[in-house]
């Protein structure tokens, strides 16, 4: 077979009697190709425009009666299984003392009290307070005279935007408490779990200091 026969073999005939050959095939081909994606696109753009609403998945919701007891009051209130003890309390409580930093456990500023044990509000079920004791930084001064940490916080000038504050003192009562403020060392390793982007750290230690010996515990 010559050249010229090979190349005249690569043309084939087409419906109606049109030659295709394999460049017409390729070029049509591509032209499509490119018809559907700008095709696609264009659908996408015009689904964004208009808002979809979906319905939620089939056994999404589903709530528990929960009956705890909230600095020192019975709380009953009904509430999604997923919860978090951070969300009842900020959101259908009202105690917006405990914070939402990280949402992560990581930075310890939504720390609250649960039968006396500090624990990172945002990673505990609400669910799991379930005939329970929490604690949170509403809950701990006496009417107008506030708990020796927050004295001791205020004295040391251990804050300065306040965010973390809350969670800082709550973790410093247990860290007291727990009997692991003997000494400065000890201080900053189980108060390690707080974060202060503001750095007041040294303030922090030394109020510390000062309430562990107000509360006897030192």
């Amino acid at each position: 077979m010559t050249k010229s026969e090979d190349r005249q073999g690569m043309n084939r005939k087409g419906s109606g009697g049109l030659e295709v050959s394999r460049r017409t095939a390729l070029i049509g081909g591509g032209a499509v190709t490119t018809a559907a994606v700008v095709g696609r696109s264009g659908r996408a753009a015009a689904r964004e425009e208009i808002p979809v609403l979906r319905a939620a998945p089939a056994g999404a919701g589903q709530t528990v009666m929960l009956s705890t007891t909230v600095n020192g009051a019975p709380v009953e209130v009904e509430i999604d299984a997923r919860t978090s003890l951070l969300d009842l309390l900020r959101e259908r409580l009202q105690l917006t003392g405990a914070k939402k930093g990280c949402d992560h456990g990581q930075c310890g500023a939504c720390t609250v009290h649960l039968d006396g044990q500090r624990v990172a509000a945002c990673l505990t079920l609400a669910a799991k307070a379930q005939g329970r004791e929490v604690t949170t930084i509403e809950g701990i001064s006496d009417g107008e005279t506030l708990h020796p940490m927050q004295q001791a916080f205020i004295d040391n000038d251990a804050l300065q935007c306040g965010y973390c504050t809350p969670g800082q003192i709550m973790s410093a009562i247990a860290c007291v408490s727990e009997g692991h403020a003997g000494s400065r060392e000890q201080i900053r390793e189980y108060m390690s779990g707080n974060i202060c982007r503001c750095g007041a750290y040294v303030g922090i230690v030394a109020a510390i200091e000062t309430a562990a010996d107000q509360m006897g515990e030192g």
